[in-house]
């Protein structure tokens, strides 16, 4: 099953500057349309989108059998049809299998190597009203914002830890969070910190090419689900409400000059299988228009907020998560696959010596957090399960028999 990737040098016809929170006339528009666009957001050739809904829609899992997965076993490169046999209820018994491949798989990829880093984040104001989390807009927290000089503590905190890499996460607010306050943040991290990631809301293109020279070397995007319906029920309003804007968020990143770029859905939303099998295809044609990218996995679960996780239907058990992580290595073997703390220590460590190539370490959720001046300023956004500081977890890592990685890259 071949696509036409969308190039490089394939843009809209008009780039706009800073996207702009959405005014009541773009709320009309997203709330009858969450295939729309505001005036302010940059549109890029709807083919790759186009291309992962349709075949995630062609998926039925009854038609894969056990003699798909043993094919799809066989290969040394899968094709989306064997992705979907991996991710069916057929490859269930095939785990052990599935997981001693993603092992091997891993080793010769990425070594024994896992890659530590941290989040920090800056700022929880949010526009939206994502009925899952934490800082949506109507929710009555503690909002905070770092200032510079917070932020500075922040860095030298996290960097006495030894550190080299760091992810900036912000809630979505473009005015409260605007591009050039992000951007300030980056620029203090430079000194400290190898690799520079940002969590952030979707931007411009323009905006991207800001950041990327304020020094973020990666974007990472939860899509959350790619189960049109769940997409349209769990973001009733604010800019996330449009779906394609979110799906080419990386893309524009990428052509903005980023390093690379990391794709989730949040697992629990919707049917795991379809959601799982959109991130593959997403990562998978990404990966044909920006072959030099370096492209990651996350693979986060829904967690409880202040102890409670609501009524979901879909939520993922640990064998099935176990089978899309190793489905997600044997597909595209290239990719970093990222485990945060919102799992278990008992379980990171078991799917580190899987096929996990990066875990967070010294996790705080709330804005600040890591330096004693900057702590309890905000709710956190979700609770987390691996409370590990950075020592721990190098010190149970290596005890894995696995190599424990600061960074991998020099900036000059």
């Amino acid at each position: 099953m071949n696509i036409l990737p969308t190039p490089r040098h394939m843009m809209p016809p008009k780039l706009n500057g800073h996207i702009k929170t959405a005014t009541p006339d773009d709320e009309a528009v997203l709330k009858n349309n969450i295939m729309a666009y505001t005036s302010s957001m940059d549109q890029l050739d709807m083919t790759r989108l186009n291309y992962v809904l349709n075949t995630k829609n062609s998926f039925s899992d009854k038609n894969f059998t056990a003699h798909h997965v043993e094919q799809a076993l066989a290969k040394d490169t899968l094709e989306p049809e064997d992705f979907m046999a991996l991710l069916s209820t057929a490859a269930a018994p095939y785990l052990e299998a599935m997981a001693q491949k993603a092992k091997t798989l891993t080793r010769a990829r990425f070594g024994n190597n896992v890659q530590l880093f941290t989040p920090l984040y800056i700022a929880n104001y949010c526009h939206n009203g994502c009925r899952y989390c934490g800082f949506n807009s109507k929710q009555t927290i503690k909002r905070a914002q770092l200032s510079m000089d917070d932020v500075k503590r922040e860095l030298e905190s996290i960097a006495q830890t030894g550190l080299q890499e760091i992810l900036f996460l912000t809630g979505e607010s473009e005015s409260r969070s605007s591009i050039e306050y992000i951007a300030a943040a980056l620029e203090l991290a430079k000194p400290y910190f190898a690799n520079i990631g940002i969590e952030i809301y979707p931007a411009n293109q323009a905006d991207y090419e800001i950041l990327h020279q304020a020094g973020a070397d990666f974007i990472t995007v939860f899509q959350e689900s790619y189960d049109l319906k769940a997409y349209e029920y769990y973001h009733p309003y604010g800019n996330k409400r449009s779906f394609p804007y979110r799906f080419y968020a990386q893309e524009r990143a990428l052509n903005s000059g980023f390093r690379g770029a990391g794709f989730a859905a949040l697992l629990g939303l919707s049917n795991f299988r379809y959601d799982a099998l959109a991130t593959g295809l997403h990562i998978w044609s990404t990966q044909q228009a920006f072959p030099a990218a370096e492209l990651s996995f996350s693979v986060p679960r829904l967690r409880p907020v202040n102890g409670e996780l609501g009524h979901f239907n879909h939520l993922v058990s640990d064998r099935d998560f176990l089978q899309i992580m190793c489905a997600y290595r044997l597909f595209v073997p290239q990719a970093q696959i990222t485990v945060s703390s919102r799992e278990s220590k008992e379980f990171r460590n078991a799917v580190m010596n899987i096929c996990a190539t990066k875990v967070s370490a010294g996790v705080q959720v709330d804005v600040g957090g890591h330096s004693a001046s900057n702590k309890h300023r905000s709710s956190d956004q979700f609770d987390i399960s691996d409370t590990r500081s950075v020592a721990e977890m190098h010190d149970d890592i290596q005890k894995l028999g696995l190599q424990v990685v600061y960074h991998d890259h020099i900036r000059v």
